[in-house]
């Protein structure tokens, strides 16, 4: 059966998913593998990718690339969202992947980035028709909201330039967070989210990236990571709220030993939880629904869905 690979060139990290057509159009994972490159280090105040982060991200590109290859992949698509959609040199790090990786990097827009990740949600929990379902995509430099039907129609997209990598340089100026800290992160998700229409009647959401992901094996100490465990688990308001009075009171040493915590994420977590926390609450709503599965799924339905050779 065809074999394909998709790659997703985000702020904070490179994913890979490598997977197999089912007969009856449905993919089934061969390989999932994310590396913490950080490509958006800086930017929001640069505006340009530095070259530690080009140099780290094209490192991880390269490898991934030659994994999917060795694995069968008869095709891979790439792509890259916001930092390089931001920086004033993300040509450079598109040449760059060309030549180093063999891949071509496509920068893909805001409302594309949303609607490949409700095809994502929408496979896997909006089939059963039981209302709306908004899905939040906490990434290191912009979060999306997707608004949709029961037929997985979008009624609203809208991707707004706030992330855990993006928040953490901006506000964020001591270890652990201050009490200012904290309430300069929450007014300016407020002020930003606030641009949200109501939550459609009865709507379910669904929390991707993995901000969300690590979050919830943070709250169940899933350690080592479980895919199976994570996808499809719920997150509650009160669980969120606990969860971040933890993570911004820890200093960074003690965040790095909670069980769950991905490394390299132990600087940002805390602004991801804010995020994922203040997108509820725009919402009225009192949970999230886990999505392990992202962009990188969303891609590979895009580009290799069954309608494709």
């Amino acid at each position: 059966m065809p074999r394909y690979a998709t790659i997703d060139v985000g702020t904070n990290a490179v994913l890979l998913l490598v997977a197999d057509r089912q007969p009856d159009g449905r993919f089934q994972a061969v390989r999932e593998r994310t590396e913490i490159t950080r490509l958006g280090r800086g930017v929001d105040k640069s505006r340009r990718l530095s070259t530690e982060g080009m140099e780290d991200t094209l490192q991880v590109l390269s490898a991934v690339a030659s994994e999917a290859r060795s694995l069968g992949a008869e095709a891979i698509a790439v792509s890259a969202t916001s930092a390089a959609r931001d920086a004033e040199n993300g040509a450079e790090f598109l040449s760059a992947a060309q030549q180093r990786a063999g891949v071509t990097v496509d920068i893909i827009s805001g409302e594309l980035e949303a609607q490949l990740c409700f095809t994502s949600a929408w496979a896997d929990f909006g089939r059963d028709a039981s209302g709306p379902l908004v899905v939040m995509d906490t990434g290191g430099g912009s979060t999306e909201f997707i608004y949709g039907d029961t037929q997985g129609r979008v009624s609203f997209c809208h991707s707004f330039d706030v992330g855990s990598v993006r928040m953490t340089e901006r506000f964020v100026t001591s270890d652990p967070l201050t009490a200012e800290d904290r309430a300069r992160v929450e007014a300016h998700l407020r002020e930003t989210f606030s641009a949200l229409p109501p939550c459609p009647p009865g709507a379910r959401l669904v929390g991707m990236s993995g901000t969300v992901t690590t979050l919830f094996a943070v709250q169940h100490a899933i350690d080592p990571y479980d895919s199976e465990r994570v996808h499809g688990g719920t997150l509650l308001l009160v669980q969120l709220e606990a969860l971040a009075d933890k993570l911004c009171g820890l200093p960074l040493a003690e965040r790095r030993k909670l069980p769950g915590l991905q490394p390299k994420r132990e600087d940002v977590i805390p602004a991801g939880c804010l995020i994922l926390l203040e997108g509820l609450r725009a919402l009225g709503l009192d949970r999230c629904l886990v999505s392990d599965r992202g962009l990188c799924w969303g891609l590979l339905a895009h580009r290799f869905g069954a309608t494709h050779s």
